[in-house]
């Protein structure tokens, strides 16, 4: 199988040289080094969001002023900020966007997922800021999901674009959603049953026109239109696809880290490795839209 390789790209030619970027890997990920998110400019803002969809996940080192208040303020400058999630309150009463992700009660993440596509419009991206971490594990790996579609062969490139994927909260958030008789809403619906939804297999991304697979084991239950057997041997082979050692960039947390990744073009994985330590993350996400799907060739 041959690999596709990106086209190449250069700092200035996603942000026009504001901001210093560091490529971590060929197609996914950057550090950026040299901003400060809590007093960022108009400039920086604009550059960020730009190179959000280029690199898909953007690391940021030593924010240690950013705070709930403006972690907030700083989702409202990249875009529309989204309650926290459709079942789970925010962490408190003044901030009810930010999903709080503690492993003292249940706070895991340790299963291949992208943020929230049970939902007709999933979240275009989230911010993600290290409140306590374990001394050592914890990381987070992401996987790309544009170039695991380009390494396809072209054959599966073709099934996969004919494809329709159901997505279903249930299973990770139905028993709690069962459970709590208080219901949160996400974009003004209150929700008191997940119901599921259909997204395309392939997704073209709203901004950079390119396809990359959408789907994760969090998350998609099945595939329409085809039998049991067919839906598990398709999914199991772009699951695996996707987390190929070459599509993933990970990370080892520090206090003060901040990361955003871009939730069209990514699935994402918190390693549960740190015994009984504890882990606290803050999360906000962004608003995003019904996933396109693209034209069989």
């Amino acid at each position: 199988m041959t690999l596709l390789a990106a086209a190449p790209t250069t700092p200035a030619a996603v942000d026009g040289g504001i901001l210093d970027l560091e490529r971590l890997e060929p197609t996914i990920g950057a550090r950026v080094h040299g901003v400060d998110l809590a007093r960022a400019t108009d400039d920086q803002v604009r550059a960020i969001r730009a190179a959000l969809a280029e690199y898909k996940v953007l690391f940021f080192a030593g924010q240690h002023d950013l705070h709930p208040d403006s972690q907030v303020a700083l989702g409202r400058r990249l875009g529309e900020v989204t309650e926290s999630h459709p079942v789970v309150p925010g962490v408190d009463e003044e901030h009810p966007e930010i999903y709080a992700l503690d492993s003292a009660t249940g706070g895991f993440a340790d299963v291949w997922h992208t943020d929230v596509t049970f939902v007709r419009r999933p979240p275009l991206g989230s911010v993600l800021r290290a409140v306590v971490l374990p001394p050592v594990g914890g990381d987070t790996q992401w996987a790309d999901l544009e170039l695991a579609y380009r390494s396809l062969s072209e054959p599966v490139q073709r099934l996969a674009d004919q494809l329709v994927a159901v997505h279903d909260g249930t299973r990770e958030f139905g028993y709690y959603l069962a459970q709590r008789e208080a219901r949160t809403t996400w974009e003004g619906e209150e929700f008191r049953a997940l119901v599921p939804v259909s997204h395309p297999v392939v997704r073209v991304h709203p901004e950079t026109g390119r396809k990359g697979l959408f789907v994760n084991p969090g998350f998609v239950s099945h595939l329409e239109g085809v039998s049991d057997a067919e839906s598990r041997y398709l999914l199991d082979l772009f699951y695996a696809h996707i987390t190929k050692p070459e599509h993933i960039v990970r990370h080892r947390w520090a206090v003060g880290d901040v990361v955003m990744w871009d939730n069209r073009s990514t699935v994402h994985y918190a390693n549960r490795d740190y015994g009984d330590q504890r882990r606290v993350m803050h999360r906000i996400t962004l608003r995003g839209d019904a996933p396109v799907g693209t034209t069989v060739r």
